[in-house]
């Protein structure tokens, strides 16, 4: 059979730039080249799509700290009804017609809904969620309305707004307690977030969450530990073991995740009850189904020592580093790191097939 071609795109202009590279460097080596063309398409902190050689295609790659896309002259684009076909600036032809996209791409302008609705346009099957799912799954706030009202527990919580006055820290301390996390509404892996016990941390906190978005998410902390699923599936999707995360750190910050190797230490499967794992497992489904996403996704919990639930959040596009959660948890499941990327191409093409049978005009 006629091997797929699979864009592989990573990089982006957020925060997680580095990470996206980090992921997208496992992916590549993991992925099963005896049934796949990897197509390596980096976007450069610019923004700018550049088609990547496949040796050398990333620089100092064993340094998280340093870690960067290699230089290219072959910028390409992506127009909406391409039929997957991409086009280099140069000639407006040329690029090589995609299969299937992998968009490994961490925070927003990538993991948002954006790359996905322009890969939605293009009319290219993707792996992960389509846009709503992204988007929701992206925004704290809206993430955290959405399962409030649907019955999940969670933090308690207040969102704050660019321009507009901050709400009294002697009020909010009273509403949500002591230390207080204060986080950008759009950013992952730990990004601008921070934990704070005074009103000058907290009004320094909240300067420097602001330069990340327009929305910023103050919460309590909740004490107990911290624990997460991979989800997997599009309608009926299935839940991992639980693992758990013994930060080493004041809390699992981006550091501990991507830079210092004993910043964490990862506990796969957690020692829990079975009847403690089970409802976590189907909480992570509920909140996966919740929040509308396809594909992948992780629950990051916590389990307060009375044994309750509260969902943290989902990551609706998980690292793939060395070190990352999700591939590790199903490998610890029986799905080894070059079969799951098998069973995400097929779950991003089942549901495109699904979608096209979907009626786009009335008359």
């Amino acid at each position: 059979m006629k091997k797929l071609t699979i864009g592989i795109i990573f990089g982006g202009k957020s925060a997680e730039h580095e990470v996206s590279l980090q992921s997208a460097k496992n992916v590549y080596a993991a992925i099963d080249k005896t049934k796949y063309e990897p197509v390596l398409i980096g976007i450069d902190k610019r923004g700018r799509w550049l088609l990547a050689e496949e040796a050398g295609f990333l620089i100092n790659d064993g340094d998280p700290r340093l870690i960067g896309l290699q230089r290219s002259e072959r910028q390409v684009t992506l127009a909406p009804e391409c039929n997957g076909a991409l086009s280099t600036l140069a000639s407006g032809s040329g690029g090589p017609a995609i299969d299937v996209a992998f968009p490994i791409l961490h925070g927003p302008m990538g993991e948002d809904g954006t790359v996905q609705g322009l890969l939605r346009l293009a009319n290219i099957p993707f792996v992960g969620s389509g846009i709503l799912g992204s988007a929701v799954g992206m925004d704290k706030d809206v993430m955290k309305r959405l399962l409030r009202d649907a019955g999940i527990p969670i933090a308690r919580f207040r969102t704050l707004r660019a321009g507009r006055p901050l709400p009294d820290f002697s009020a909010l301390v009273a509403e949500l307690g002591l230390p207080l996390f204060v986080k950008p509404a759009n950013m992952g892996s730990s990004v601008g977030v921070s934990k704070v016990g005074d009103e000058a941390g907290y009004r320094k906190a909240v300067e420097e969450a602001f330069t990340f978005d327009v929305k910023v998410v103050v919460e309590e902390m909740v004490r107990g530990r911290e624990i997460e699923c991979a989800v997997l599936g599009n309608s009926s999707p299935i839940a991992s073991g639980i693992g758990e995360i013994r930060a080493n750190h004041d809390f699992y910050s981006y550091e501990a995740k991507y830079i210092d190797e004993n910043g964490a230490a990862l506990e796969i499967p957690a020692s829990l009850p079975a009847e403690v794992a089970e409802r976590a497992r189907q909480l992570a489904i509920d909140t996966f189904t919740t929040l509308c996403c396809d594909g992948l996704g992780r629950v990051d919990m916590f389990l307060r020592p009375d044994d309750t639930l509260l969902v943290n959040e989902i990551n609706t596009m998980p690292g793939f580093t060395r070190i990352s959660m999700y591939p590790k948890l199903w490998e610890a499941a029986g799905i080894p790191y070059t079969e799951l990327i098998d069973r995400l191409i097929v779950l991003a093409i089942e549901r495109h097939q699904e979608e096209k049978r979907l009626r786009t005009t009335y008359l």
